[in-house]
């Protein structure tokens, strides 16, 4: 079952994979993000200042990272956030795996997001 645009859960088998190459992000239960490589990025390198003054109408490096979530088997792109400096990965998405296999597709998934 599809997810999100890169994002696929195996509710029999309870596992997460990516859309594009099937590669096991690991269990349902958990976090899919555990399953993909991180790079967590200066927003500088993205966003580049308009201007040289004090505000810049970019992301500012003291305030904020992005990190990037991507297949460990075809390094497709899965998920990006934008995070403060030392703040913990979010645990963004938790599915009603039991509902889903008693309920089939037609039944609400429960996704959070």
């Amino acid at each position: 079952m599809q997810v999100t645009e890169n994002l696929d859960v195996d509710v029999e088998a309870r596992r997460w994979s990516c859309h594009h190459c099937g590669a096991d992000l690991g269990a349902a239960e958990a976090n899919y993000k555990q399953g993909c490589l991180v790079a967590a990025r200066d927003p500088e390198e993205i966003w580049q200042p308009h201007v040289q003054e004090e505000v810049t109408f970019s992301y500012n490096r003291d305030w904020c990272r992005l990190v990037e979530f991507y297949c460990p088997g075809c390094g497709w792109l899965i998920e990006v956030e934008v995070l403060p400096p030392g703040h913990p990965i979010t645990h963004d998405i938790e599915l009603d795996l039991d509902g889903l296999a008693a309920g089939g597709r037609g039944a609400d998934p429960g996704v959070t997001r």
